[in-house]
């Protein structure tokens, strides 16, 4: 196991006064077989009216709040302490045809049923013909699936160029097929749609990823970030996680917080404001430092 203090601050600034902000939050780190999350807290400044949590359909711990004293600045920080381990799922399971592990022909598997929903396109992962032709290049009829799905991800990796700035939550796969760019939310899109495509079940997963600084360098708060991966379905083994980014399945370096059909499930942070304001910044730090 490898603990971690994690400390996640979003921070708004608006030109003018905000009577009413009324956000949502997801930002505790799960409890799984191979990661639990010690302590968390969260805090809201100004000071909230209403601050309270809610698990969603997924199992997420999810906060809400609601800031009715006037404000230029909000700012949100989360801190939480955790410890993560490896996933390490049944060999046995990842050797199996990947063909027979489509949830819609496990009808028999208690499982299945909650793999389905991750089966479909969702707002943010439609699938066009174009990725179905992609990914099948990966899995050919027979091979394993877990072998199947690690070349997706090296295609992926290799195929891609990661390129801040250069997409936006309206960016189609298509257009990602076509342009081969953009951040670690896209290339998880990407890696989900082929998944899907193919009638297999693949998991956005929101989270954290703790970088090491080069030998004989100070570790630095940026060597932190928040981080999506994607998970495929095994049947008789849980999820295979993947990370498209960093062409890795994932270690103790990945601190899993939330999980969903897509980034629309699962925002750090989201909201509604009132306001006049017509301007208005975002900051986002993150610090993750092994204790």
């Amino acid at each position: 196991m490898t603990s971690y203090r994690i400390e996640h601050r979003t921070t708004y600034t608006y030109e003018s006064d905000v009577t009413g902000s009324y956000g949502l939050s997801h930002l505790r780190p799960r409890d799984l077989a191979w990661q639990s999350c010690l302590a968390h807290e969260i805090t809201i400044e100004p000071e909230p009216a209403d601050l309270f949590r809610h698990v969603d359909l997924y199992g997420n711990t999810m906060a809400y709040f609601h800031v009715i004293q006037p404000h230029t600045r909000l700012v949100v920080t989360s801190i939480s302490m955790v410890d993560v381990g490896l996933n390490e799922l049944n060999p046995e399971a990842l050797v199996v045809p990947w063909e027979w592990t489509q949830p819609r022909l496990r009808d028999h598997d208690g499982e299945a049923w909650e793999a389905m929903d991750f089966t479909f396109p969702s707002p943010y992962v439609d699938i066009p013909p174009a990725i179905e032709d992609y990914a099948r290049q990966s899995f050919p009829a027979g091979r394993p699936i877990g072998e199947a799905a690690v070349e997706l991800m090296h295609r992926i990796h290799s195929d891609f160029t990661y390129r801040s700035g250069s997409t936006t939550l309206r960016t189609k796969i298509s257009d990602l097929l076509e342009k081969r760019t953009g951040v670690c939310q896209d290339f998880a899109h990407f890696m989900l749609a082929g998944l899907r495509s193919l009638g297999l079940a693949g998991r956005y997963v929101s989270g954290y990823l703790a970088t090491r600084p080069a030998p004989g360098k100070p570790r630095q708060a940026e060597d932190a970030a928040s981080h999506a991966w994607a998970g495929c379905w095994i049947p008789g083994a849980g999820w295979l996680y993947l990370d498209p980014t960093n062409d890795r399945v994932i270690d103790d370096s990945h601190t899993t917080v939330a999980w969903g059909r897509d980034y629309g499930d699962v925002p750090p942070v989201k909201g509604v404001i009132f306001t006049e304001a017509k301007k208005s910044t975002m900051e986002v730090s993150v610090d993750m430092a092994e204790v």
